[in-house]
């Protein structure tokens, strides 16, 4: 790829700064932090990061995006812009909903188009804060600013959940994932030993990659005993996930990244090997909630996005060489490995992951993206690839980056309705009567002991029933202790359902 010319048209996407901010977990003595002095703290690093200047940069910038938090801010973007002195900067607001790639992808578009010089997309959580602060009983500081609107509010299309999982109570992401988890260890033919070895293997080795991390939140060596099952320091939350299987999201963390044309990184003088190329940017705004679906353990929207980049590169994604794939659970590094034809056995993580490099609400790519980049830069000429979740398994993204110019123009789009196409889906229910046979379940706890599961089933007319049920034989059923749950028949009452019997009831 070397020999290819560097930004031979003015209109070129690059992404010449990344930023990064946080604050230590333990031991942390200073003042209280707010999301949005994350965010500015992030900002002004990815700016300095061009090697330009905040201040080369800042005139061109004429766009601020934020993804939505846990916070109450209604123009965060305005607050960064202001903090930093962008004049020219309108403000974006991307709701819960859209993947959290979507405003790299638009940045790009209306660089493309002449309608955008550079664009800074920023989020940031101080949750940890908010947390000791609670508990302190103290009010967490949080800039009011009184109704004020951003110029642009994004709204996600479509449903991220069905109306039955909302009715059962199954909004838990915990839940949901692992009712993904069980689904992939029946339809991969495991038993419930191997797949625990199969998910502790893994979460081990992204424990493994923590430990090197310096931006890690919570690097403390566990290993595959420890991340098998739930124990001490690690309580169960649903079958068979514990505490570290699940993103950790107590953390003080934000991330910033900024992309603009060739025309406007040449004017802020950024030298040209702090240019990142990208060679795909692609989501899908396209959504079909987990119980729709009409196989439970797979994810076909991420196939879809991954096959058309492989064809646009001409390579399989297996030959890029650093990988991220959004880590909020095991089962979406798995699900993702499969549909994009990623090594089963690999390590696809630079950081550490969520559970381990910390997992704020809504912003973890950029984080993500920030050390995929780094990375790159470290070694010229190599290629990165970073994915993103948006929902519950519903719309993806991936994006792949390296410092030379990909083999062609990148490939930049929204392939919502290709990924619909290649998603088989069904009608659901949450009130049936009769026998239906277990799709996937979770079961979830009341301390350590079992106490409720989620139950998605197929009924015979092709419909999907989602409940719950506290049958004591289902549950044991659930968490390993008697023959397998998944494809045995259950009998449904209304919302909820009880282990078939055998005999008159």
């Amino acid at each position: 790829m070397s020999g290819l010319a560097r930004g031979s048209d003015d209109r070129d996407v690059v992404l010449v700064g990344v930023g990064t901010a946080q604050r230590p977990r333990e031991g942390y003595e200073g003042p209280a932090v707010e999301p949005v002095d994350l965010m500015v703290e992030a900002a002004r690093a990815a700016l300095a990061d061009s090697g330009g200047g905040v201040e080369a940069l800042a005139g061109a910038v004429g766009m601020v995006a934020v993804p939505e938090g846990n916070w109450a801010y209604t123009d965060p973007g305005r607050l960064v812009a202001e903090r930093l002195a962008l004049p020219a900067a309108r403000t974006v607001l991307v709701q819960i909903g859209v993947p959290q790639s979507t405003p790299i992808r638009v940045a790009a578009e209306r660089i493309r188009a002449g309608t955008l010089d550079a664009a800074l997309i920023v989020g940031g959580e101080a949750k940890a804060t908010q947390q000791r602060l609670a508990r302190a009983g103290d009010t967490p500081p949080e800039t009011d600013q009184a109704g004020a609107g951003p110029d642009e509010r994004w709204a996600p299309e479509g449903e991220l959940m069905a109306e039955p999982e909302i009715a059962a109570g199954i909004w838990d992401p915990v839940a949901q994932y692992a009712c993904i988890e069980n689904a992939l260890r029946v339809a991969e033919g495991r038993s419930l030993a191997q797949h625990l070895d199969d998910v502790a293997s893994l979460w081990a080795g992204f424990n493994r990659v923590a430990r090197t991390n310096p931006e890690a939140a919570f690097p403390a060596p566990l290993d595959e005993s420890r991340l098998r099952a739930a124990g001490e320091g690690n309580r169960p939350l649903a079958f068979p996930y514990a505490k570290w299987h699940s993103t950790q999201w107590a953390v003080d963390q934000a991330g910033a990244l900024v992309v603009c044309s060739v025309a406007a990184a040449r004017a802020a003088g950024v030298p040209e090997e702090r240019w990142v190329h990208p060679w795909a940017l692609v989501d899908s705004s396209d959504s079909i909630s987990l119980s729709r679906r009409a196989e439970v353990h797979r994810w076909p929207a991420v196939g879809v996005l991954g096959d058309a980049v492989a064809a646009h590169l001409g390579r399989p994604l297996a030959s890029l060489d650093h990988v991220e794939l959004y880590s909020c659970f095991p089962a979406a590094v798995r699900v993702q490995q499969r549909e994009l034809g990623l090594p089963v056995d690999g390590v696809p993580t630079v950081t550490g992951g969520m559970a381990f490099a910390g997992g704020p609400f809504n912003n973890f790519t950029y984080q993500a993206t920030a050390a995929v980049v780094r990375r790159v830069r470290d070694e010229p000429g190599s290629t990165g690839l970073v994915s993103t979740v948006s929902g519950l398994l519903t719309k993806p993204g991936l994006a792949v980056w390296s410092t030379e110019p990909g083999p062609r123009p990148p490939l930049v789009a929204d392939l919502g309705a290709e990924a619909r196409a290649a998603t088989g889906w069904r009608e659901v229910t949450g009130a049936a009567q009769g026998t239906a046979t277990v799709a996937t379940y979770t079961v979830t706890y009341a301390g350590t002991d079992p106490a409720s599961a989620f139950v998605v089933a197929d009924l015979p007319d092709g419909r999907r029933w989602v409940g719950t049920s506290t049958d004591a034989e289902l549950l044991s059923r659930g968490v390993g202790d008697g023959p397998e749950l998944i494809g045995s028949a259950v009998h449904l009452e209304g919302a909820t359902c009880v282990a078939s019997r055998p005999g008159p009831r």
